[in-house]
């Protein structure tokens, strides 16, 4: 949506009409982050890219469990893997997610802490 005076927003908005496509992706991707462990592991992500041995310690999760959110997340689209010899690094493939998972979690604190709200 433009502003009052017609430029677009700031932040890289996509200026184009929301369709039923568009809603469903969407909605698969708030459900695929409904789970606190994945939606732990893309914050986690959201800063910098790891290994399942490194996610694993840092969720406090067996690494075989965190290996299946990780999977469900690659299969939604949400993460990409690269290898790195014998080693698996995930990482977010865009700032759109990393943006996303921050401002939520960033919404969240405002819910727990009482502090005001803000742009």
């Amino acid at each position: 949506m433009a502003s009052r005076d017609g430029t677009p927003p700031a932040g890289g908005t996509h200026q184009r009409t929301l369709g039923a496509r568009e809603l469903d992706a969407a909605a698969r991707v708030f459900a695929l982050l409904a789970d606190p462990t994945r939606l732990h592991l893309v914050w986690l992500l959201s800063h910098a890219e790891s290994d399942v041995s490194a996610l694993a310690e840092a969720v406090g999760a067996a690494r075989p469990a965190v290996s299946q959110h990780l999977a469900k997340l690659r299969l939604g689209g949400l993460v990409e893997t690269r290898k790195e010899g014998r080693r698996v690094v995930y990482s977010l493939p865009d700032g759109h997610m990393r943006r996303m998972v921050v401002e939520a979690v960033s919404h969240a604190d405002h819910q727990v802490t009482g502090e005001p709200w803000h742009d």
